[in-house]
Order: C-alpha cells, then sequence, then structure tokens
C-alpha cells in the first residue's frame, strides 16, 4: 500500500542509453579495452581439428548440392539444392577471413588445403584477402580513404545500397574472366598485370583503394595461385565445348547466390557512419555489429565466427570458434549498458533498415 502512494516506487526505469562512436571519437574505453584482454586472453588457440572438420564438411555439402543441382531434372529440386550449395559453400569461403589472422603455424598445411579445396575452385585464392584484409584492422586506417574494406554506406544516397548489394551478383562472372583472360593477358603485357593487380585482386569495396605489390612470402604465393587458378579457370571454359554451357551456368548462379549473401552480411557488418577520419579503437567497435544469440539465423548469414564482427575487431587473434564464449564472458561480466553492449545488435532487419534511414537523411 505504501509502494503505490510512493510516485517513485512504481515508476518505470528509463532504458539504458547504448554507447556510440561519437561518445568515443577522441578518446578509448581503456577500461573495457583492458577488461577485453584480460577476460579473454587464454582463447587464443586456434583447433587444427575444428577447422579442418568445417571446411571439409562445408565444401563437400557444398559440391555435392551443385552437382546434383547440376545433374537433376526438376527444376524445383536444382533450386532446392542450389539453395544449400550457396549456404554451404558460403561457409566454406569465410574461411578466408580465418586464413588473414590466424599464426602461421598454427594450423599446419591448412593454408594451401583450403586454397586447393576451395580457393581455387572457387577463383578466390587466399591472396585476394591476405595483405589486404589486414589493413581494416589498422589504428590509424580503418574507416578511411585507405581502407579497402570501408565505404560510407550510411551517409551515401539512398540507392546505393541496393546497387552495392545486387553488384555482386557478377563477381563470379568477373573472376572467371579476370582468371581466365586477365591473368594470362597480364603475363606477357605488363601493363595489364600492373592493372590487374591494383585494381582486380583483393576482395576490397572501396573503389579508390589501390593494391601495392606483393612482398616476402606472399609475393611466391601469388604466382603458384594465380597459375592454377587460371589453369582451372580455362578449363572451366574449355568444358563448355563438351558438355555445354548449362553446368558452368548454375554453378555460376549458384556462386552469385554466395556472393549476394556476403555482400548482404558485408552491408550490415558496420555501421558505415564514419566519413573518413581516424577514429578510436572503442569508435572502431562501436562503428561494428555484433549480432549474438538469440537468434539462430544470424549463424546462417554470418558464418564462421562473423556474426561477432565487432568483438573480432577488438580481438582479431581469437579464432572464430571461441568467439562465442568470448563474447558469453564479456557480456556477463560487463553487463547491459556498458560500452561493449553498444555494439550488440538483434538481427540484420533492424540494421538494414537503421542504415536506409541514414541514407534518407539529407546532409
Amino acid at each position: 500500500m505504501q509502494d503505490s502512494l510512493n510516485p517513485t516506487a512504481s515508476a518505470p526505469q528509463a532504458p539504458l542509453q547504448r554507447a556510440t562512436r561519437a561518445q568515443f571519437a577522441k578518446e578509448d574505453d581503456k577500461e573495457m579495452l583492458r577488461a577485453v584482454r584480460d577476460i579473454t586472453k587464454d582463447l587464443g588457440t586456434a583447433s587444427p581439428a575444428i577447422y579442418w572438420t568445417d571446411t571439409l564438411i562445408s565444401a563437400a555439402v557444398g559440391y555435392a548440392a551443385m552437382a546434383g543441382a547440376i545433374l537433376t531434372q526438376s527444376t524445383g529440386v536444382a533450386v532446392l539444392l542450389g539453395l544449400i550449395a550457396a549456404l554451404a559453400l558460403y561457409r566454406a569461403l569465410m574461411f578466408i577471413h580465418e586464413l588473414t589472422h590466424i599464426r602461421r603455424d598454427a594450423l599446419p598445411g591448412y593454408r594451401m588445403g583450403w586454397n586447393l579445396l576451395v580457393g581455387i575452385p572457387m577463383l578466390t585464392p587466399s591472396f585476394m584477402y591476405e595483405g589486404v584484409h589486414v589493413i581494416h584492422h589498422k589504428r590509424t586506417q580503418y574507416g578511411t580513404i585507405e581502407d579497402p574494406e570501408y565505404l560510407p554506406l550510411a551517409l551515401m544516397k539512398p540507392w546505393s545500397l541496393p546497387a552495392f548489394v545486387l553488384i555482386a551478383m557478377l563477381a563470379p562472372f568477373a573472376f572467371l574472366l579476370r582468371s581466365a583472360v586477365l591473368v594470362p593477358l597480364g603475363a606477357i603485357i605488363p601493363p595489364i598485370r600492373k592493372l590487374v593487380w591494383e585494381r582486380f585482386s583483393s576482395l576490397s569495396i572501396n573503389p579508390d583503394f589501390r593494391r601495392r605489390p606483393p612482398e616476402g612470402d606472399l609475393k611466391a604465393r601469388v604466382i603458384w595461385l594465380e597459375a592454377i587458378a587460371s589453369i582451372w579457370a580455362i578449363a572451366l571454359l574449355a568444358s563448355t565445348q563438351f558438355v555445354g554451357w548449362r553446368p558452368l551456368l548454375i554453378a555460376l548462379s549458384i556462386l552469385s547466390l554466395t556472393a549476394v549473401l556476403n555482400q548482404l552480411r558485408t552491408l550490415v557488418a558496420h555501421l558505415w557512419e564514419n566519413e573518413g577520419e581516424p577514429m578510436t579503437v572503442t569508435a572502431q567497435f562501436l562503428d561494428s555489429v555484433n549480432v549474438p544469440p538469440p537468434g539462430p539465423i544470424a549463424e546462417i548469414w554470418a558464418p564462421v565466427g562473423l556474426r561477432y564482427h565487432a568483438l573480432h575487431h577488438l580481438m582479431p587473434s581469437i579464432p572464430y570458434h571461441a568467439l562465442p564464449e568470448a563474447h558469453r564472458r564479456l557480456a556477463t561480466q560487463l553487463g547491459q549498458g556498458s560500452t561493449y553492449d553498444g555494439a550488440n545488435h538483434t538481427g540484420m532487419f533492424e540494421l538494414v533498415v537503421r542504415i536506409a534511414r541514414s541514407t534518407m537523411v539529407r546532409r
């Protein structure tokens, strides 16, 4: 009875304010960064069994479903198998992200195995990400014009969002043209070789990015990966003279769906609100996105740990299979309303709506 007479007893609590990028534009949340380091310091060991098993199963399911889609005479079955193939191969392909972060001696033979199983068959060998993605993680280059993986999409025109996603449909055809035609031409014509390397040899979204020549171990790896990928691409085109165009076109269509899925995931991997200035680590974190459980669908569209993309930006060395445990610890210890909680979102739809609304604001 007394509580009912007390206006403060039944008053609803004000909703917690989410941490924002602007709050930490000049200075980091050092307490959070220290907690992240301390709480996750035992989670940096990659498990070869998990990496190999996940990759092998994903690739096997993907290629088997693709073969079924090509061989079946039923349109409905072909569509279903094509969807399964696209999802499985999407997961297998996303291990290219892990290759850029794992230590050289952590998974013996895995880089070569992945290239032979996934990278070369899908015409996206690992060098297209190695040496490129690390720039996206550099403290002074994230979100700037030098970042190959950043566009201020939230600050662009509304039509840029569907264009950004739909252009990915052409990626498999572009990869085929690159490996079968441009790379062989570049082997004998230096200006073409320079153009192909600078503009068409990285999985980047920034049209102003120009890739520098490869150095060290990467230089030798590029040579043999390019050669094998070119032979494979030429063989694919030559096969049409014996089995027709249908198998190749079905395969490319499946990979187009895979590319669109990845582009949708990329669209919501960040909030894309930076206008080109360098950012603090905390601001970079809050410009990035976690989509933690509950919500099992996120594991489909953001596989191999990519649903914890913001956490990955804080601790890029943590292997994908340890990210769920790292997030659980941090969410429990730091709590709701913390800076860490500011990067957690409910799903793709919420993020797309947020970015779309931002593009409609007149600037």
